[in-house]
């Protein structure tokens, strides 16, 4: 049976209400999906602690809806706008608990494939990239620290449910990360302006990742250092630079043109 919020001094609505700061998910391990299309990504087997939805919502869709997996609030509008990070909210979120981590699961894939981030600061960025591995295949993400919060309500809508699909680790050290790599025969690129081949020439049918910077720096000299090669996307035009997850896209999927030979 769904359960009525009324107040907003419902200790329900309050802690919900403080997820969206980021200390309080990294200390409780949860975040908020919201829409229906992004729930209706969360696998089956993934914990979820809570559904809330608006009384609209529930009057078109039915209080069962989530029943059988987590318990149900309904709310006003009004009080879930408060809850809401969009514009025009679609009425449904549910709070899930984090990822659970097992580096050991994702370093054993034969032929693996990852990527690695520095710094990566845009949530538009960081989710598109996100999408984007999920869709290419990439077996896990690695984000330095100073990168931005992967379970940003931005981060996740921009990766339209891929966060439920790809192993994403935030806070490494790239340094150690790197000396993992080299140890498991993973060969590291990272991706630079001054870089000396292109990607259709690099050996990426074998285990592989590539390394892509801040927006607004790239990478740092350590960083790039920390790489077997550097990795350069040829640009014809006149444009300096691409956008961080056009780059990394463009670097997925030569890695997906090459195996599918």
């Amino acid at each position: 049976m769904a359960i009525k919020i009324e107040s907003l001094q419902n200790k329900i609505f309050k802690r919900v209400k403080g997820l969206n700061l980021r200390k309080n998910r990294d200390k409780e391990g949860v975040f908020v999906a919201e829409g229906l299309r992004f729930i209706s990504e969360i696998p089956l087997d993934w914990p979820v602690e809570m559904f809330l939805m608006t009384e609209a919502f529930a009057e078109e869709n039915g209080t069962k809806l989530f029943e059988n997996r987590a318990v149900t609030y309904i709310l006003s509008e009004e009080l879930f706008s408060l809850l809401s990070d969009t514009e025009n909210p679609q009425g449904v979120l549910a709070v899930c608990k984090k990822q659970q981590e097992n580096k050991e699961k994702t370093w054993i894939k034969e032929d693996s494939f990852f990527l690695l981030a520095e710094e990566l600061n845009d949530p538009g960025n960081l989710g598109t990239v996100i999408r984007t591995a999920d869709a290419s295949g990439v077996d896990g993400i690695f984000l330095s620290k100073g990168s931005v919060d992967v379970y940003n309500p931005k981060v996740l809508r921009a990766t339209m449910g891929s966060i439920f699909h790809v192993p994403v680790y935030q806070n490494i050290v790239l340094e150690e990360t790197a000396r993992e790599m080299k140890k498991r025969g993973v060969l590291l690129y990272a991706a630079h302006l001054k870089g000396e081949s292109f990607p259709y020439h690099l050996p990426l049918q074998k285990s592989c990742a590539f390394l892509i910077g801040n927006e607004a720096r790239g990478l740092s000299d350590e960083a790039a250092n920390l790489c077997d090669g550097w990795v350069k996307i040829p640009m014809p035009g006149q444009a300096e630079s691409l956008n961080a997850s056009i780059a990394a896209g463009i670097l997925m999927y030569e890695v997906v043109r090459q195996r599918l030979n």
